[in-house]
């Protein structure tokens, strides 16, 4: 029905679509198994012989002039190649021209052909009637014993001739003057183009010629339309799948628990400030390390997409769509999770509004590491490639975000890393959120000897300490004078370019970037080379 969809004209009604399916479904004999599965190596689902039947109906569902089939026998048992094969002759017998590919068929099958071709090394050695292959090697004199397959004979032979020194070179010749002399006596086979122009006239739902000649379909919807049932089959298939949401899921809320424990209750104090920017990164950086699992979507799709696009099912700008929406809503519900679990048990700032805000980033956050990770799938090829390449690559944005060293102490030389690093922007978001507060304070008095040589001293010493520098400064500092706010947190940290919305707004166009980018890595990797 998927491809009924995409290859049938938009002049057929949904009911007529819906009828052409169930009338494909009882021609390929799959009635039996029409609401089973497809499976894979872990669900198991249809038969070798009905997959490969599927795979045919997905590619005559248009009813086409010509269906041509690469081995469709191969890997099935002889009852399964039998009644694929036997499909195949009431396709043809219906007016389309079915070629096929086949290695050694059985009698069985041999029977059901009305032509057959036999090549060696690119050279045509037989072309004719099943029933012929005795008188053409009776002739050649090579007869054929009377209890053996024609077909096994044939290519015995051809394969002994191409041991000679001369290859096969004697048998292409007597082809070529027998077909000469064949032609010569009767009158000459039906053409192409005639033959297509008969398809046509039997009632072919597309005729896809011009002039005689056969093209290329466009495509038969619109954009929307596309975008729709893309949409429909990815969430079928997630659905049929929950288990790999739950395993995203289960990381990340495993990780906001850890996080959550051992940052309990963050306080006030130099000390709780650094414990903070540690999160802080670990936090966002985390975010982009869960998006690796995206690698494989399109990787294990790749073929399907190459197949689907080949002959202009649907448009790539509807598959990137299709694939942004579908991945939307867990990234909310991931975020929701995330944030909930470590926001108020860490005990950051900003009350309702600051949660808000911090589900909002961390949002931005999987929304511009999962744009990245499905960028580099349409890009590489392998999974493992992938996995190395996104693994290093989210070391180098960590190392350049800030927090390992901050902005004005990066060489020059590397500073434009800097601004590339995906962590950097809600990384300085969430510092924004946490501590743009000037009125309030981190170190008050004598914190302001916490982690120096001077904070194991005692506390009385300290406030002498404090009233020499008062008298020194001319400023009365007391053990509860505030010595640094979030405001000064953030210059010492050098998060001062920006503001908290400017990063998120940048981290969200850095998610529609990279999956732009995908969509100009499916336009020149998957052209369609008959175009």
């Amino acid at each position: 029905m998927f491809s009924a969809e995409f290859r049938l004209p938009r002049s057929l009604s949904a009911s007529k679509k819906k009828s052409r399916v169930q009338a494909l479904i009882d021609q390929l004999g799959l009635r039996s198994s029409a609401k089973t599965i497809i499976g894979d190596e872990i669900h198991r689902g249809v038969s070798g012989g009905e997959r490969r039947r599927v795979s045919i109906g997905i590619d005559i569902i248009h009813d086409p002039i010509i269906l041509f089939l690469d081995e469709p026998t191969s890997g099935l048992d002889s009852t399964s190649a039998f009644m694929v094969t036997k499909v195949l002759q009431r396709i043809a017998h219906s007016g389309s021209i079915v070629i096929m590919s086949v290695h050694q068929p059985s009698y069985r099958i041999l029977c059901l052909l009305d032509r057959l071709l036999f090549l060696s090394r690119g050279q045509t050695v037989y072309s004719g009637p099943p029933d012929g292959l005795r008188g053409f090697f009776s002739d050649f004199g090579h007869p054929i014993p009377a209890n053996e397959n024609p077909t096994e004979f044939a290519l015995d032979l051809i394969r002994e001739l191409e041991g000679t020194p001369t290859g096969a070179r004697s048998l292409v010749d007597f082809n070529k003057a027998r077909q000469s002399a064949r032609l010569a006596a009767d009158k000459p086979p039906l053409s192409l183009n005639d033959a297509i122009s008969a398809s046509i006239s039997r009632g072919k739902l597309v005729s896809g010629a011009t002039e005689g000649a056969p093209t290329v379909q466009n495509h038969a919807n619109p954009f929307w339309i596309e975008v729709g049932v893309l949409t429909k089959r990815s969430f079928t298939n997630t659905k049929r799948m929950p288990e790999l949401f739950g395993v995203r899921l289960g990381a990340v809320l495993v990780t906001g628990f850890i996080l959550a424990t051992i940052f309990w209750r963050l306080d006030n104090s130099p000390r709780g400030v650094q414990e903070r920017l540690g999160f802080f990164a670990i936090a966002m950086s985390t975010m982009f390390y869960t998006c690796a699992d995206a690698l494989p979507v399109f990787l294990q799709e790749r073929n399907i997409f190459m197949r689907e696009t080949a002959h202009n099912a649907y448009r790539r700008s509807s598959y990137v769509l299709s694939h942004t929406i579908v991945g939307f809503p867990p990234l909310v519900l991931l975020s929701v999770a995330f944030a909930s679990t470590t926001f108020f048990a860490v005990g950051l700032a900003g009350s309702t509004q600051g949660f808000v805000f911090f589900v909002l980033i961390v949002l931005a956050s999987f929304w511009a590491g999962s744009g990245f990770v499905t960028f580099l799938s349409g890009v590489v090829t392998h999974i493992m490639l992938g996995c190395a390449v996104v693994l290093s690559v989210l070391a180098y944005f960590l190392l350049f975000s800030g927090f390992f060293i901050d902005r004005t102490r990066i060489p020059d030389y590397w500073i434009w890393f800097h601004y590339l690093s995906l962590v950097k922007y809600p990384y300085e978001a969430v510092m924004q959120n946490e501590f743009d507060d000037p009125r309030k304070c981190f170190v008050r008095g004598v914190q302001m000897f916490d982690n120096t040589p001077f904070g194991g001293l005692p506390e009385a010493i300290k406030l002498n300490v404090l009233k020499s520098i008062s008298s020194s400064l001319g400023v009365n500092i007391t053990s509860q004078t505030c010595i640094t706010t979030g405001t000064d947190i953030l210059e010492q940290q050098s998060v001062t370019q920006l503001s908290k919305w400017d990063c998120l707004w940048i981290a969200v166009a850095w998610g529609f970037f990279f999956r732009f980018l995908f969509y100009i890595s499916l336009l020149l990797g998957s052209r369609n080379k008959r175009r």
